[in-house]
């Protein structure tokens, strides 16, 4: 796929990766939706876009509900006669151990925590990534769904739900490169591991540095090196059903 011209779509673009896979796409050619549920992170992103010479077209749309995301594909579709390209990267965390002994109290993983996660990060996914089908198996082109697991899938301390939901992305993806080949519409993951983001930024001192101290590599990947992966899992057509993990050699 010619990134140039591409028509591509980006969930959870207001910030963090998905933030720098809007600009740095948009800057290589591609006409770029972003959606996200942020409004005012959505202006701001299409006010950087500008001050750099560059339009993104923007939707506020969750994720985890099937008619918000209808209503995301047929609008960008409207706007753009197609969709080459998605980018599932909407997604968000609630850490937490399964239980833990508090004295004679013991606490307990909420089911709330586990649905939150579950419903944005694997439902989110399924769904985004099955209105986009919809439209690339009518296209000669096809197109390719990029989706946004995380090294937690191998399974990390305190993240139950966000482990079980990055592991649930690598298998749809591999049923979809599976299902899908016959309409010339690849899917791929991404699995990155701790990268510079508002979220790494966060963390605690100690915390980071201990992280950090765990990497080969001696430091946090940075986002345009995610965003240097997806274009050329968009740029080679023969990657498919395939995992490109990006976690400078950490393993859980």
């Amino acid at each position: 796929m010619l990134i140039s011209g591409a028509r591509v779509l980006i969930t959870g673009a207001a910030r963090g990766l998905g933030r720098s896979f809007v600009l740095d796409l948009a800057s290589a050619g591609a006409r770029v939706g972003a959606c996200d549920l942020d409004r005012d992170g959505l202006t701001d992103l299409a006010g950087e876009a500008k001050a750099m010479g560059l339009t993104v077209w923007t939707h506020v749309a969750d994720v985890s509900h099937e008619s918000s995301v209808e209503q995301l594909l047929d609008a960008f579709v409207a706007a753009h006669g197609g969709v080459d390209a998605l980018v599932n990267n909407a997604g968000l965390n609630r850490d937490g151990l399964l239980v833990k002994k508090r004295g004679e109290e013991v606490g307990r993983l909420s089911l709330a925590d586990w649905k939150l996660v579950i419903d944005v990060d694997l439902t989110g996914v399924f769904l985004c990534a099955r209105e986009a089908a919809c439209y690339m198996i009518k296209q000669p082109s096809g197109g390719v769904i990029v989706s946004v697991s995380s090294l937690a899938r191998h399974g990390n301390t305190g993240q139950t739900n966000y482990s079980a939901a990055k592991a649930g992305v690598v298998a749809m993806t591999t049923v979809w490169a599976k299902e899908l080949a016959r309409y010339n519409v690849r899917a791929v993951a991404i699995a990155p591991g701790l990268i510079a983001t508002e979220m790494a930024a966060s963390m605690p001192e100690e915390t980071r540095r201990r992280m950090i101290d765990a990497i080969p590599r001696d430091r946090l990947g940075e986002p345009d090196e995610v965003s240097h992966a997806l274009r050329f899992v968009l740029e080679n057509d023969y990657v498919n059903g395939r995992v490109i993990d990006l976690d400078g050699g950490l393993r859980l």
